[in-house]
């Protein structure tokens, strides 16, 4: 859908037109008049691990093709988040495993079919286990989870429903970390109109809108979230979108203040972190140790904007997704200690299956 509407007036008007002239906003992005140093950066400065990937196929053509492409990047390792389970996972931890070994990792998913059947909770947790055996390095939740994902007697299953807690509990148990993504931006719940910040993205993409109907609040489903990190403190969560609340640095740190086991990662809001750099700098000053890499989609051409918002104190710079952030960005100019934490470090530690011989000696 093309935004012509949202410019025409003025065009009009300024231009003493008859005839109203049209822009696509997603195409309007003229070069800056703006004279600052710049400093882009196509590849990271330091080895990376990207915990937030999504791949399909990871036979030995896919994997030779990714690896090219991390390659110019500098990325070391990728955690592939979608390794489902069973069958599928065992041949793609094994693909991975004879052809580049020290470059993958995969996340297990859990199938949510049949839930609330007798004996479903027990079989979930012994097929994870078995996926843990196959070299599954973690859980992925997605956000069908308190979205879309129903019971056998057709309710909404709540993110901390009771019948899931023996999962999380087992992660625990195995050091098999949860990265868990639950809700979705909080405008798209808010009313689509100019007070939403949101509204490109929704006008271009309806189906993000949600509604306290569709599927619940927005509140609801990230207090339920919150609950099973309060309720199992044993288990490692990796809070995808840094939990949606990296509009909201200040709240986010109240969070990881009182839930130290819960860490984030920045895959697609990292256009957050670029327009409030000083901010932002901050957080990660102070919660170095609890920051992971992620980019989330699979496009190498915007890894870019992610290593100049790390790396660089470049000012007014385009983020590569004008629909999604239509604003300029700026670096927060971090640390070479704080980059290599975020790169791989973490990583790392919270990711016990990684290979660290790949980062010996850095």
């Amino acid at each position: 859908m093309k935004l012509a509407f949202v410019f025409a007036p003025l065009l009009a008007l300024s231009l003493g037109t008859s005839q109203a002239q049209t822009i696509d906003f997603e195409q309007y992005n003229p070069p800056s008049t703006l004279k600052v140093p710049q400093h882009p950066v196509t590849a990271a400065r330091y080895p990376f691990i990207d915990i937030h990937n999504h791949q399909n196929s990871m036979d030995e053509k896919a994997l030779q093709g990714l690896v090219a492409d991390m390659d110019k990047m500098n990325m070391r390792v990728m955690v592939n988040l979608s390794g489902r389970n069973g069958e599928r996972l065992a041949q793609m931890t094994a693909s991975i495993h004879e052809h580049y070994p020290d470059r993958f990792v995969v996340f297990a998913n859990i199938d949510f079919t049949g839930i609330g059947n007798p004996g479903w909770t027990e079989k979930a947790v012994a097929q994870l286990e078995a996926d843990e055996k196959s070299g599954a390095a973690g859980l992925k939740i997605f956000k069908n989870l308190g979205f879309s994902v129903q019971d056998v007697n057709g309710q909404r299953v709540r993110v901390d429903d009771e019948r899931l807690a023996p999962i999380w509990e087992a992660c625990g148990r195995l050091k098999l970390p949860v990265l868990i993504h639950t809700a979705d931006p909080a405008p798209f719940w808010e009313p689509m109109d100019n007070n939403n910040e949101r509204l490109l993205e929704l006008k271009t993409r309806p189906g993000r809108k949600r509604s306290d109907t569709d599927p619940a609040p927005w509140q609801t489903l990230i207090n339920e979230q919150h609950n099973i990190f309060r309720k199992h403190s044993n288990t490692t969560f990796i809070a995808a979108h840094f939990g949606w609340y990296a509009n909201d640095l200040q709240h986010l740190d109240s969070l990881l203040t009182a839930l130290p086991n819960v860490v984030v990662e920045f895959g697609a809001i990292i256009a957050e972190l670029g327009r409030q750099p000083q901010q932002a700098r901050s957080f990660f000053q102070k919660y170095q140790d609890r920051i992971l890499f992620g980019k989330d989609s699979w496009v190498p051409d915007e890894y870019p904007t992610y290593f100049r918002t790390l790396e660089t104190n470049d000012e007014y710079f385009p983020y590569h997704k004008k629909y999604h952030a239509f604003w300029a960005m700026y670096g927060m100019g971090l640390s070479d200690e704080i980059l290599r934490k975020v790169y791989y470090r973490n990583a790392l530690r919270i990711v016990p299956k990684i290979n660290k011989q790949s980062f010996a000696g850095l």
